[in-house]
């Protein structure tokens, strides 16, 4: 990715002004151009969210700061302002019936589904192996066990040798879990660093149920005679939130469509003195979920129940949506439409979207049988390498079979704001962004109304998550 120029804080708060104006005449501006779609959204209150949740005073809405709290109970507003109930008491749909006689209007804090998480960071970590002490720049450990006391035969012991595929071996062992000791030849020595650099900043797990570590020393010895060694960790619990509302349906309340994104971003640069504003990444997606929450609860005549979800954390391991997952039956949730960065016209054009892994189900078939009569459709993930499918909030849920992807327009390879300070508001495209709204709207009506129902999509053809780190 290209590196962007540094901004003055006060030169980008001008800025923002600047295009919020430009934003409303736009607003004023746009008409029926790309293509007629059924389904209408206001524009007007398009640029509000966004504007609201792109700000410079959000901070880049990093996990765990008070930025991010305020992120939250302004979407929580929205949804009680709309008129969804909540979830209640974050207990699964089975345990809260969703036809509530919570006033929603009055209690937006019922909309927030907060949960505490771990944070281990490695204290000390020591080892001798075949009778000489290893240079602690040469050692990396990740861990989800506070002590460790290590001798031959206490942990799993593996050589990848020079023509060995690494980062192969390490994803295997960390999804079968357990403790293991892995010797890494030299040849291997700089990806040994990028693995090392990624364990020091510390690690991040929902849960601690499955104790596990994995040790690896950067040696060229291939055979291991005895070994020692001694490590500790320190673990933390912090709080984070999600923001859940429920529109519950006419006829079939069990079955759920779900439509998501993240709100969540990456702070504020380390020096303090620029922002991530995270406009497309993902307070576009944000955006039209509030949108579309809005648009459905207007119409009031949904016949699924649609639930509507902004998660944490997605940035630092989708935390949010794994705890989500946890709290409802995913074999209630009929289809889940991720909204992952629609804030910029795709490669076929503005106002177009394209899903992820979409071979794992026939949802993209489903939607598209809609947009024929548009002469459009939702387009196949054009980044394949990227391994977008498993890079956004719909994976968790996909992993437990449900039909989950994630809608993007974002030109990822060529797209110079993604994770840079210039994501703000005046790289967006506003009108495209708005464009895809109403297209997502119209593309999921059949789900809505229940008229359709996607196949399941195979737990075993989705790679499991790591049980370490």
């Amino acid at each position: 990715m290209a590196t962007t120029m540094m901004r003055t804080l006060s030169t980008k708060r001008e800025k923002y002004r600047h295009c919020k104006l430009k934003a409303l005449s736009v607003m004023l501006a746009i008409t029926c151009s790309f293509f007629s779609v059924s389904a209408t959204i206001p524009l007007k209150q398009v640029v509000k969210d966004i504007t609201y949740l792109a700000a410079d005073n959000l901070k880049g809405r990093a996990s765990f700061s008070p930025e991010i709290d305020q992120a939250a109970n302004y979407i929580a507003q929205r949804f009680a302002d709309i008129g969804l109930k909540p979830l209640q008491n974050n207990l699964p749909l089975s345990k809260a019936p969703i036809n509530s006689t919570v006033n929603s209007k009055d209690k937006p804090a019922l909309f927030l589904q907060t949960f505490t998480i771990n944070q281990i960071q490695v204290q000390t970590l020591n080892m001798v192996l075949n009778g000489q002490e290893i240079n602690p720049e040469h050692l990396a450990i990740a861990t989800t066990i506070e002590q460790l006391n290590w001798q031959l035969g206490n942990a799993q012991s593996h050589v990848i040798n020079k023509t060995d595929n690494l980062r192969k071996a390490l994803t295997e062992l960390n999804q079968a879990g357990g403790q293991h000791l892995v010797i890494i030849n030299s040849a291997h020595a700089k990806s040994f660093k990028a693995y090392q650099n990624y364990f020091n900043r510390g690690l991040t797990k929902l849960s601690l149920e499955h104790r596990g570590a994995i040790v690896m020393v950067l040696s060229d010895e291939n055979q291991i005679e005895n070994y020692a060694v001694n490590a500790s960790a320190k673990i933390t619990k912090q709080s984070l939130t999600n923001v859940v509302g429920v529109l519950p349906g006419i006829e079939s309340p069990k079955e759920i469509v779900l439509y998501s994104s993240h709100y969540d971003h990456l702070g504020i640069t380390d020096d303090g003195k620029e922002i991530y504003n995270g406009a497309d990444d993902d307070a576009s997606g944000t955006t039209a979920v509030l949108n579309l929450a809005q648009y459905y609860a207007e119409k009031g005549d949904n016949k699924r129940t649609l639930m509507f979800s902004a998660f944490t954390a997605e940035e630092i391991g989708g935390f949010g949506s794994s705890y989500f997952s946890q709290q409802l039956n995913p074999n209630n949730v009929v289809a889940m439409i991720n909204i992952e960065m629609i804030g910029k016209p795709s490669k076929f054009g503005a106002g177009t979207v394209w899903m992820t892994g979409m071979k794992h189900s026939n949802l993209g078939a489903l939607l598209n049988e809609k947009l024929i009569a548009l002469n459009t459709q939702i387009y196949q993930d054009p980044y394949p390498e990227q391994g977008l499918f498993y890079r956004s909030d719909n994976a968790t849920l996909a992993r437990l079979g449900v039909p989950a992807h994630s809608f993007s327009s974002t030109q990822l390879d060529k797209d110079q704001h993604y994770h840079q300070v210039s994501d703000d508001i005046s790289s967006l495209d506003l009108s495209s962004m708005h464009k895809v709204i109403e297209l997502l709207a119209t593309a999921t009506q059949s789900l809505v109304d229940g008229a359709v129902t996607p196949t399941r999509i195979d737990k075993t053809q989705v790679a499991t998550q790591g049980k370490i780190y």
